[in-house]
């Protein structure tokens, strides 16, 4: 399938239930510096490996086992140096499967020694992320291994879809509602996942940084294209193009985008910590970035969920 519906997050859900967290909300209190009342912090940064990505990644391996498309002794094939690399990684070790991961030589030691505890194989191949997704692709003629993609296919979006569907869940429990949700974007798995999953319920923000612009060059070209990527989150929200997928989502549900620079971004990472004493890395604390700055203005009564997707940073400048 190459369209992802809300019928497909799911049954998404249901496939990776017991394999993932049901992560917590947190609704802010009065004097919140961000948010008025009725806001709140969706803390998936306490997910298996520290981001969103294991949503998508066991629905991704899971549904191609169902199917008698993923060999075991082959097992599957991603390439990313870091949180999708990580994540499946995770996701195959806990499935049984073997995982190759392809990365640039560019990426992150902490990262690489991670995706060794987690029992991957680790190909070096280029040094940036496109080199590496080619080896992949090599990889997957040769061997027959199941591909999963970063952000852009079907079963990882719908994965990472059930974070809205679960959200909706834990509002309705304490009888909170919501207007905006505001997420990162990168590629835009997480974003078109979230603004399916909330289709006709809430109006899905996309944060962006002005350097690594996906999802607001793709709005004013009329179509997905090619950004220079750098920045503070590049590691995080550095894909070059805004995926498929997130795009004719992100039509079809009038996401909106908002860009914040490196310094709102390190202010707001700041921020949450001394608040929250919750280590964000960079590209998490983006939706955070667009509230402090005021990049994004809440109407008066606008409710407001801001998804915090990722820790995986280095804590040492947070003390």
């Amino acid at each position: 399938m190459d369209h992802v519906d809300r019928a497909g997050i799911e049954d998404a859900a249901r496939r990776i239930a017991g394999h993932v967290r049901r992560t917590p909300v947190h609704v802010v209190g009065a004097g919140d510096p961000w948010l008025a009342a009725g806001g709140c912090l969706k803390l998936e940064l306490l997910q298996h490996t520290g981001t969103f990505k294991p949503r998508g990644a066991f629905n991704r391996i899971l549904a191609t086992k169902e199917r008698g498309e993923l060999d075991p002794a082959v097992g599957i094939v991603v390439a990313s140096g870091g949180n999708a690399g990580m994540a499946n990684a995770y996701a195959a070790a806990s499935v049984g499967v073997p995982a190759t991961v392809f990365v640039p030589t560019t990426s992150s030691p902490t990262k690489l020694r991670r995706l060794h505890e987690y029992g991957a194989t680790v190909e070096m191949r280029g040094t940036e992320y496109a080199e590496a997704y080619d080896a992949a692709m090599e990889h997957v003629a040769a061997t027959g291994a199941v591909y999963c993609h970063a952000y852009d296919q079907p079963e990882i979006v719908a994965g990472a879809g059930t974070l809205g569907l679960e959200l909706l869940e834990q509002l309705a429990e304490i009888r909170q509602e919501v207007d905006t949700v505001m997420v990162a974007v990168g590629g835009g798995g997480l974003m078109s996942g979230v603004a399916t999953a909330l289709e006709g319920f809430a109006h899905v923000v996309g944060v962006e940084p002005t350097r690594a612009p996906t999802f607001h060059d793709a709005l004013a070209a009329g179509e997905p294209v090619d950004v220079a990527v750098s920045g503070v989150a590049a590691d995080s929200l550095g894909a070059r193009r805004l995926g498929s997928i997130a795009w004719e989502v992100a039509r079809r549900t009038q996401a909106s985008s908002v860009l914040v620079d490196d310094e709102a971004i390190l202010v707001a990472r700041r921020q949450v910590w001394d608040r929250y004493r919750l280590a964000l890395e960079a590209g998490a604390a983006a939706p955070v970035a667009a509230l402090v700055s005021g990049a994004y203005r809440p109407a008066d009564g606008e409710r407001v969920a801001v998804v915090l997707c990722g820790a995986n940073t280095d804590p040492s400048d947070l003390a």
